[in-house]
C-alpha cells in the first residue's frame, strides 16, 4: 500500500509549523504598537481574537497612530479584509464538510493558511495545511499579541527587531517552489511592483486590492502559459 498521502500530509504538517512559528512572532509587534498607538491591553487582545487578520489590524492601529478616527480605521480594515473573501471562495472546496465545519474555517482562512493549503496537491495533505496553519497561527498570534502590548515599554522599537522579515521570509520559502513557469514569475513580478508603487500614495489596503487584480487578470489571460504550450518556449 502506497504511504504517499500520508507522506504529504506529515510534509503539509510541517509546511504549517513552519509559517506558523515566524508568524506568530510577529504578534509581538503588533501588541506593543497597538498599546503606543493608546488601545488599551484589553482592545489590542480583543482585535487579535476576532479580527485575526494581521494586515488589516496593523492597518487599523495605524490610522488610529495617526490620528485618524473609528471609521477610517475600520474603513482601512475592512478594505484589507476584502482579499480574505476570496480566499474563503477558494478554501470552500478545500475544507469541505458541513456547514458548522465551515464557518468555524472562516475564522483561519488567512493569506498564511490559505497558501499552505494550495501549496499541497493531495487533497487531505490541503486540509491538514490549512488547519494546522490557521489554528497554529491563531493560537500563537493571541499568545504573542498579550506579550507584546504587557511589554510594549520594554521592548522599545519593535521594528528593529526584524519580526517582519521573518514572516516574509518564511512566505517566501513558501512560495519560491512554485516558481516554476514564466507565468507564474509574470503573476508575481507584476503584483509585487503594483504593491511597492502604490503603498506611499493610496489608503492601506488599497495596494494589496490592485495587486490582486493583477494577479487575476494576468493569471486569467495565461499569455506566457499559452505561447509555451504554442511552442513558444519552456513556461
Amino acid at each position: 500500500m502506497s504511504t504517499a498521502p500520508s507522506d504529504e500530509r506529515r510534509s503539509a504538517f510541517r509546511d504549517g509549523l513552519a509559517v506558523a512559528l515566524p508568524t506568530s512572532a510577529y504578534g509581538i509587534s503588533f501588541g506593543a504598537l497597538a498599546t503606543a498607538s493608546g488601545l488599551d491591553i484589553w482592545q489590542t487582545c480583543v482585535l487579535s481574537l476576532l479580527m485575526f487578520s494581521g494586515g488589516s489590524q496593523f492597518a487599523f492601529v495605524g490610522v488610529i497612530a495617526s490620528g485618524g478616527g473609528g471609521p477610517a480605521a475600520i474603513a482601512s480594515a475592512a478594505l484589507l479584509g476584502v482579499r480574505n473573501a476570496a480566499y474563503a471562495a477558494r478554501m470552500n472546496a478545500v475544507v469541505g464538510g458541513t456547514w458548522p465545519r465551515r464557518l468555524g474555517a472562516a475564522q483561519f482562512t488567512i493569506d498564511e493558511s490559505t497558501a499552505v493549503a494550495l501549496a499541497q496537491r493531495e487533497p487531505g495533505a490541503r486540509r491538514v495545511g490549512f488547519w494546522v496553519t490557521g489554528v497554529a497561527i491563531f493560537v500563537g498570534w493571541n499568545a504573542t499579541t498579550l506579550a507584546g502590548a504587557l511589554l510594549g515599554d520594554v521592548l522599545g522599537d519593535v521594528r528593529a527587531y526584524g519580526l517582519d522579515a521573518a514572516a516574509a521570509a518564511a512566505f517566501l520559502a513558501l512560495l519560491w517552489p512554485r516558481l516554476r513557469s514564466r507565468q507564474a514569475v509574470a503573476v508575481g513580478a507584476a503584483a509585487a511592483v503594483i504593491a511597492a508603487a502604490t503603498t506611499p500614495v493610496l489608503m492601506p489596503g488599497l495596494p494589496v486590492l490592485l495587486a490582486a487584480v493583477v494577479a487575476i487578470v494576468v493569471g486569467w489571460t495565461n499569455w506566457l502559459g499559452r505561447r509555451a504550450a504554442s511552442g513558444g518556449g519552456p513556461a
